[in-house]
């Protein structure tokens, strides 16, 4: 058992060794990918898993981005009348992911602001039609009410996920306390490390038990600050997480997400009009190779793109290299790109 192997070529293959073979990867956080958008209905989650399964990425949760509550409503019913008749030449949804509507309008990021709930206003009987198949929700920890729902998360199963938060160290630290397991893309629509003013980032970084998402890409978080993140979180905390939109995967430069109309500038996607950073257009295998290339060792990059997630939301029988376990494997090369992909023991 192991989170990597390497096997040995035959002797008519030259005898050297064989691409490296991880566990599966496993994006529990991105909204569209290929042209196709995680809220665009059955279609679209279809051609999403198809091309995500492409980049190495063998279980993901479709995310949804702030709506109205009817929408969300929707989206939650789509994907789970979606997942039985999934094809089974894609990445496999394990549920589903809610960013919002529960964030601080100063820290929306490209959430659309009209769309934006408190908890406190916002009963639980109105919460239960999106309870079945939610995996993870991001919460501000700062809003009225909001400690009270990551409890009653918590008590459903559902991993509530601090972000878009302008919360202090003191009220971050509240939501870990209150039942929160995870930080939605670290560093990002949260506040950060000043000196003397710490709040969600500190939090996240400092709280052991908490998951830690990182987005990769080189423009959500300067990479000289990977291996930080690497050395403060234990190693079985931190996520790779994508973030990716609709427009990831294509030629396309234009797009909607939520409400709002996205653009490409200068490698970066964005609100239009605006510096705003609205999603990535990186996939996982990118992100592994990046972390590796920035010092993080093969193994501890992968569990970041694989095991870790698993863990964090229960799904037991994946993730690893053993008996036993769901054949969900990558092949990469040296450089730690994807050259095969393994799902459910068929080669794809």
């Amino acid at each position: 058992m192991g989170d990597i192997l390497r096997p040995p070529l035959a002797a008519d293959q030259g005898g050297v060794d064989g691409p490296y073979v991880v566990a599966g990867f496993v994006d529990v956080h991105v909204h569209g990918w290929g042209g196709h958008d995680a809220m665009g209905g059955p279609d679209a989650l279809a051609g999403m898993a198809r091309a995500l399964l492409q980049r190495g990425v063998t279980s993901f949760l479709p995310t949804a981005v702030t709506a109205p509550l009817d929408d969300l409503a929707r989206f939650a019913d789509g994907v789970r009348r979606w997942i039985p008749a999934a094809p089974d030449d894609g990445a496999q949804a394990l549920g589903f992911n809610l960013e919002g509507p529960f964030l601080a309008e100063t820290r929306r990021g490209a959430h659309a602001r009209t769309a934006l709930r408190t908890p406190a206003d916002v009963g639980f009987e109105a919460l239960q039609p999106l309870l079945d198949g939610l995996r993870v929700m991001t919460v501000a920890p700062e809003l009225d009410g909001a400690l009270e729902l990551i409890a009653w998360l918590d008590r459903h199963g559902v991993v509530a996920s601090l972000g878009h938060s302008a919360a202090d160290l003191v009220a971050s630290r509240s939501g870990f306390d209150a039942g929160a397991r995870s930080t939605t893309h670290l560093f990002n629509a949260m506040t950060g490390l000043h000196h003397r003013e710490p709040g969600l980032a500190l939090a996240a970084l400092t709280e052991d038990t908490a998951y830690a998402e990182l987005i990769a890409d080189g423009h959500h978080v300067h990479p000289a600050l990977w291996p930080l993140i690497a050395r403060a979180k234990p190693r079985e905390r931190l996520l790779l997480v994508s973030d990716a939109v609709s427009l990831a995967g294509t030629s396309a430069t234009a797009a909607r997400l939520g409400g709002l109309e996205v653009e490409i500038r200068d490698g970066r996607c964005v609100v239009a009009g605006s510096a705003t950073l609205a999603g990535s257009l990186i996939a996982l295998d990118a992100a592994v190779a990046n972390l590796t290339a920035a010092g993080i060792v093969l193994p501890d990059a992968a569990a970041a793109a694989s095991r870790n997630p698993l863990e964090m939301l229960g799904v037991s029988d994946r993730g690893r290299i053993a008996a036993g376990q769901r054949a969900d494997l990558v092949e990469l090369d040296d450089a730690h790109r994807v050259i095969g992909v393994i799902r459910g023991g068929r080669r794809i």
